[in-house]
């Protein structure tokens, strides 16, 4: 089995399909939601992502097969004074899981984090979601906790 990890251009027409086809795929599994990505979304995102500042994505290929994806935004920590990564979604195709990939994928976001002088990588994950926990634990992650005495850190959102 060869693997290659490949730092998106959005130009790529290939790079770019196979991302919207692993997103789409990711969409559709149960800790995605369970439905396909809207079609506005399939058809702009990689447009979008190009012109957003800060987004960059990850594609790992197994035997020349897109196989895995992670879509990444540089954001800010106001109390360490310097950028951040924010894994956004992490995805590996299910007749390629149990391979290691999101290992490989989590420890490129690392490099890229390091390469932007970033103080922290961060990322959100369902709670019943024990196999992706399971992963990010083996990678170091943890629950985010100022005092674990107050609690951790939840994840929230307001649709607009």
């Amino acid at each position: 089995m060869s693997t290659e990890l490949v730092r998106v251009d959005y130009h790529n027409s290939a790079q770019a399909s196979d991302l919207i086809r692993l997103l789409n795929d990711y969409a559709c599994d149960p800790m995605g939601g369970a439905e396909d990505l809207p079609a506005h979304s399939q058809s702009h995102l990689v447009d979008a992502l190009q012109d957003f500042p800060g987004a960059f994505s990850i594609l790992c290929y197994v035997d020349g097969v897109a196989a895995g994806l992670t879509n990444c935004f540089t954001g800010f920590s106001t109390f360490k004074c310097k950028p951040l990564v924010n894994v956004h979604d992490m995805t590996v195709g299910s007749a390629f899981r149990g391979l290691g990939l999101s290992q490989l994928l989590l420890a490129e976001v690392e490099v890229i984090a390091r390469e932007r002088g970033c103080c922290k990588v961060t990322l959100e994950v369902l709670s019943g979601n024990q196999v992706a926990k399971n992963a990010y634990l083996k990678f170091g992650y943890e629950g985010y906790a100022l005092d674990p005495s107050i609690g951790h850190a939840e994840f929230w959102q307001k649709s607009l």
